[in-house]
């Protein structure tokens, strides 16, 4: 599936990728109306009612991706919220045993994620991803979402790569579809981001179960 003499950069993505999005999924269609029904005397019903469209209504832009932005919008602390549950954040399957063959393989490994940097903060404090990656960068820094084509060109400008000896891992397509566009040549998705949905079986890109299968190419 992967020529790995072909790849000098691996560009990972964070949630739903590395991290079972499980944590994200619970937090914000359960959590969080569950905590703002409490912390505003509503039915849970209705406060996910209100919460969930405002939600996917920013679907792909930095606003989507921003807890001081939903802090604002719905008048509570996301992060301290986000605490109360952090206990549901690790990785996927076996994507710890992958980040430690990249290690011993020695491609540049860069974790381009779209999560802002207190939640990003979060997750490495709770995972010591930082450990394994070469760089990180959030799409707060360049601010652009990963969905937007040149997000890739201006993170070449600050993290240099050749795209066409790159590999993507995004389990979201519409940031791979951007990735296509800018040039990056190798795009993996994966087949079952959060461990307690089903896996993906339409998927544009070829989809992975187990980062192991990558490494017996």
């Amino acid at each position: 599936m992967i020529d790995w003499h072909q790849i000098d950069t691996v560009l990972l993505d964070m949630d739903g990728t590395l991290l079972d999005l499980h944590f994200d999924s619970h937090f914000w269609l359960e959590h969080l109306p569950q905590r703002y029904a409490q912390l505003h005397r509503l039915d849970q019903n209705a406060a996910r009612d209100y919460i969930i469209p405002r939600i996917m209504a920013e679907k792909g832009t930095l606003n989507w991706y921003s807890l001081d932005y939903w802090s604002d919008q719905f008048g509570v602390d996301i992060l301290a919220l986000k605490r109360e549950v952090q206990h549901l954040i690790g990785f996927r399957s076996d994507a710890l045993n992958f980040l430690q063959w990249l290690k011993q393989a020695d491609p540049k490994v860069i974790l381009a994620t779209n999560a802002d940097r207190p939640g990003l903060a979060l997750k490495l404090e709770a995972t010591g991803l930082t450990e394994y990656l070469d760089e990180i960068v959030s799409s707060a820094d360049l601010g652009l979402p990963k969905e937007d084509p040149v997000f890739w060109h201006a993170l070449n400008q600050r993290s240099p790569f050749k795209p066409q000896r790159t590999l993507l891992i995004d389990d979201n397509e519409q940031v791979l579809n951007s990735a296509r566009h800018y040039g990056i040549q190798w795009l993996l998705t994966i087949a079952q981001p959060d461990s307690r949905s089903p896996e993906r079986t339409l998927t544009e890109y070829p989809a992975i179960d187990q980062f192991y299968h990558l490494t017996q190419s």
